[in-house]
């Protein structure tokens, strides 16, 4: 048991509450979910069997074999605590097993008799719903009226703005988080992570995130638009409103932090729900957008991950049970999370998922190096299959005034991309894109060219957004010569 105990040993020092074990596998530390920063080496079949020792008894080899989760409760000892243990078998055809211990605090206790069905944490909901204070309204009332995204404080510091994608002094003095989150400051804290979502009279809908930085509270708010806009409205090509049409498959919005990955999602769910007659299941970290479904014949269920479900992982395994049309994802964080995502998308589910991703062949490198080498070979023949567009997105600075522009690369399966993902030869993807503009591909270049030809923006924030800058240069005086 040394080796549990020293990987235990982190949780309790990271003030997590979850370890994350499996075949082929890293072992993860998590809180509410989210994996911490840390870089484990991958354990093999009999390398975690000996690292679970007796951990793994005779009753959970048989559940296994059956096919089926297998659970119970474990007393790590002093320091430790009460761990639930939970055993997980993979689908058919994947090899080796997950286990999970979670402690206790944050698990339902055990029954006398261990337990053959897998057990999901429902954490507390708080006693009363937050709310904002005023002195966060004052702050937010100005920031939204400079049409900002985003507000930035650390305790005793001065409040910065983010307008147009540059930051700005929005209100100097110090000022104190614990005064402007009210009841929310509690759990900004006491932990080193916290993430709410919250209404704002004057800014409408909020995704707040607090953290620590030097030891000290900071706060970080993205204030979104009062309701979810149209893709036309957002600058999306009519040739991408079809994504909405389709029956099945993986639709992958990529782009870095800030670059509108969840309002093109929630525009294109939204467009999706007016158009047709489907059950919407979302996945979110935290809800950030109501879906409206007034005159259509469409549900929508929203599940907060941390609230309604402890993690994208286990929501995803539920989904399945949920009779979806459509599953959004907030994010996919790990190969777990990717997995289950392309096995809903091989079900006959429509899957949009959000990924941070410069490219949208980076998009695809990355999910295929989420997994040991072993099994990258089947990833690839289930992404080539499954995939059906990746759009990678910027925002930049409208150069004739305020507001951002949208340059745009869009990825398009057909026979040769998916030849190309199955074969392993990504970079190639650059070049079936430019050859299938026809099909509606472009790359971000080619985007970022055009909005410079027609004075949407700056050369120089052209340059700095490119992937290939020589390319821009090309697409640029081709323009030019023309």
């Amino acid at each position: 048991m040394n080796a549990i105990h020293s990987l235990l040993k982190m949780v309790v020092a990271q003030q997590a509450d979850e370890l994350r074990l499996g075949v082929e596998r890293a072992p993860q530390v998590l809180t509410s979910g989210v994996p911490k920063n840390l870089t484990l080496a991958e354990t093999g079949e009999r390398v975690l069997r000996q690292m679970l020792g007796s951990l793994l008894s005779p009753e959970a080899e048989a559940s296994l074999a059956r096919g089926e989760p297998f659970a119970y409760a474990h007393d790590a000892g002093a320091g430790f605590g009460v761990y639930q243990v939970q055993f997980m078998p993979r689908p058919k055809g994947e090899p080796g097993f997950d286990v999970r211990l979670t402690n206790a605090r944050h698990a339902p206790a055990a029954a006398s008799a261990p337990a053959v069905v897998e057990q999901v944490v429902m954490p507390t909901p708080p006693e009363r719903p937050l709310t904002v204070t005023r002195s966060l309204e004052a702050l937010l009332a100005r920031a939204a009226a400079l049409r900002a995204s985003d507000l930035h404080v650390r305790q005793g510091e001065a409040a910065f703005a983010r307008v147009d994608g540059k930051l700005s002094l929005l209100e100097a003095g110090a000022h104190d988080i614990t005064e402007l989150l009210g009841a929310a400051s509690t759990g900004a804290t006491a932990r080193s992570s916290v993430d709410l979502a919250l209404d704002s009279p004057s800014a409408g809908r909020l995704r707040l995130h607090t953290f620590l930085a030097g030891g000290l509270p900071v706060l970080a708010v993205r204030l979104l638009p009062p309701e979810i806009p149209t893709l036309s409205a957002l600058g999306f090509p009519n040739e991408l409103r079809d994504l909405a049409a389709l029956p099945n498959g993986l639709v992958l919005l990529t782009g870095p932090a800030g670059s509108g990955k969840s309002t093109t999602a929630a525009a294109l769910c939204q467009e999706l729900i007016r158009q047709r007659s489907v059950m919407l299941l979302t996945l979110e970290d935290p809800v950030e957008y109501e879906f409206d479904t007034r005159h259509t014949n469409s549900i929508v269920r929203q599940r907060q991950i941390g609230t309604d479900v402890p993690d994208f992982a286990s929501g995803l395994r539920d989904a399945l049970r949920e009779d979806p049309d459509v599953l959004l994802v907030g994010e996919m964080r790990d190969a777990e999370s990717i997995s289950l995502a392309l096995t809903a998308a091989e079900t006959g589910h429509l899957v949009i998922a959000t990924l941070h991703s410069r490219s949208a062949g980076s998009a695809i490198d990355r999910i295929i190096d989420a997994y040991p080498a072993g099994r990258q070979q089947q990833l690839r023949v289930q992404l080539s299959e499954s995939l059906r567009a990746v759009i990678a997105q910027r925002l930049l600075p409208h150069a004739r005034g305020s507001g951002r522009a949208l340059a745009l690369e869009v990825l398009r399966r057909n026979s040769a991309v998916a030849n190309l993902i199955r074969e392993g030869k990504t970079p190639q993807l650059v070049s079936a894109m430019q050859s299938s503009r026809k099909e509606g591909m472009v790359l971000l270049e080619r985007s970022l060219a055009e909005l410079c030809r027609s004075g949407a923006i700056d050369e120089r924030d052209a340059f700095a957004a490119a992937n290939d800058q020589d390319s821009l240069m090309e697409y640029l005086h081709a323009r030019s010569r023309s």
